[in-house]
């Protein structure tokens, strides 16, 4: 009846043959590899920005560039025109705070390109490691981390220098019982985070609490990062810092002129900036022609043309989002203006290409390696360098989305849909690196351990 005979997809699809089923998956499983093909890469870790292969093998980058010869059971990807970038890197992103129990920031992080997402929620404790870590155990599609609480850290009963042994792993689990919690699974996990932020718009501490938040990140190797809205808060977070390091979040807040004229508020924060001692960031959505977020705050327009010359002249090489608008914890900015930013930045030459997406890629793993005092961070992320973890965006540029989100070599979002399969390819982030898991989400499974 047909004329046109279509063969079976023997090669790609397990199938029946001669009443045997052949599982193709499985003879691959120790050699597979996936190509991406003839994109256009854009690393500027690497200096590399020409179209050309990559590899990817056993979770991390094989090659980068050329052409790659395929062979029995690798899998393709036709990248052309599509812009094949490192696996952008949020290091302010909400995940997960304030019991989401009704969106999914986490899954919609991975579906606009994001590959790690360290979250600053203003009430996490010592117990975020665990919580968020045994969610990684279940199963997340993105590498996460977090900052703790400042006014939480300082909570218990420990001290200053107690709280700095505690941060590098050399408490002592007798002064942690004592002094922290009675809860064992927190004492064991509560080393592993980034950095600790203040959150002038929930906590105002003291000068002599923040003196004691400076002195705990800047001994233990943390990030501390400030709320940076107020520009007066923001002064006096870097008069205390007498030449301890500051990062300062989402600084396009201060331009939206809820704390004064927002120019001068503007000016006034980047004007504490010196990209050594204190660095900072802005936010994506701020920095689009809407101006922010109408459910949020909005940048005037003259504060946001002094944002773009601070980009223009490297006075801020950092971006974040910040957030979802779906979300219960909103922050400033979405994710979803990640990847349009970048593009519109590099379009309207405010940045080139490869500076816009260095901002969400090798410049922030440099500048954690740096605070964390771990070069981890930039052998093995931020770039697409043989070697590093397999975190890849790939773009496309007509509708400025992420067509692929592959993290740690395996696929989780293709065009704008989770990929259920990569549920689980996320790790856990640290000032010590990265665990696949922490096991607090296996624990109540076992009595005993051996």
């Amino acid at each position: 009846m047909y004329r046109k005979i279509l063969p079976l997809q023997e090669q790609r699809l397990a199938h029946v043959k001669k009443g045997v089923m052949c599982d193709i998956y499985k003879e691959n499983d120790d050699n597979g590899r996936l190509i991406l093909r003839g994109g256009r890469i854009t690393d500027p870790g690497n200096q590399m920005d020409g179209e050309g292969d990559l590899v990817i093998q056993n979770g991390e980058i094989f090659q980068e560039g050329g052409s790659a010869i395929a062979e029995k059971g690798d899998r393709i990807i036709d990248c052309e025109g599509l812009i094949i970038m490192p696996g952008l890197i949020d290091m302010h992103l909400h995940l997960g705070d304030l019991f989401e129990v009704s969106t999914e920031p986490i899954s919609c992080a991975a579906q606009d390109g994001v590959t790690i997402g360290l979250s600053p929620g203003a009430g996490n404790t010592f117990m975020a490691p665990s919580l968020l870590g045994a969610e990684v155990d279940r199963g997340l599609p993105v590498s996460c981390g977090v900052y703790l609480g400042a006014a939480n850290v300082l909570g218990t009963c420990m001290t200053t220098e107690e709280l700095i042994q505690m941060f590098c792993g050399e408490a002592d689990p007798e002064m942690l019982s004592e002094k922290m919690t009675r809860n064992s699974i927190t004492n064991t996990t509560a080393a592993f985070t980034v950095g600790i932020k203040d959150h002038m718009g929930h906590f105002i501490l003291s000068d002599e609490n923040i003196d004691r938040i400076y002195e705990i990140t800047s001994r233990a190797g943390l990030v501390f990062m400030s709320h940076t809205q107020d520009p007066e808060h923001t002064e006096r977070l870097v008069s205390l810092s007498n030449g301890r390091p500051l990062h300062l979040g989402h600084v396009t807040a201060a331009g939206c002129g809820t704390h004064g004229n927002p120019e001068e508020s503007l000016r006034r924060v980047l004007d504490l900036i010196d990209g050594e001692q204190i660095t900072g960031e802005f936010v994506t959505t701020m920095l689009r022609a809407g101006r922010g977020s109408r459910e949020g705050i909005m940048m005037s327009e003259k504060a946001q043309q002094i944002a773009y010359d601070a980009l223009h002249e490297g006075k801020v090489d950092i971006l974040i989002s910040d957030g979802q608008n779906q979300a219960t914890m909103k922050g400033f900015g979405d994710t979803r203006d990640n990847i349009p930013a970048i593009l519109e930045l590099a379009g309207t030459g405010v940045l080139t290409m490869s500076q816009a997406v260095a901002a969400m890629t090798c410049n922030p793993a440099e500048l954690l390696a740096r605070r964390l005092h771990n070069e981890w961070w930039t052998e093995k992320t931020g770039h697409l360098g043989t070697g590093a973890l397999a975190n890849v965006t790939v773009v496309d540029p007509a509708d400025k989305l992420a067509v692929y989100t592959i993290v740690n070599g395996r696929i989780v979002s293709f065009e704008n849909r989770i990929v259920r399969s990569g549920m689980g390819a996320g790790g856990w982030v640290s000032k010590f690196g990265m665990v696949k898991k922490t096991g607090v989400g296996d624990l109540a499974m076992f009595s005993d351990i051996r």
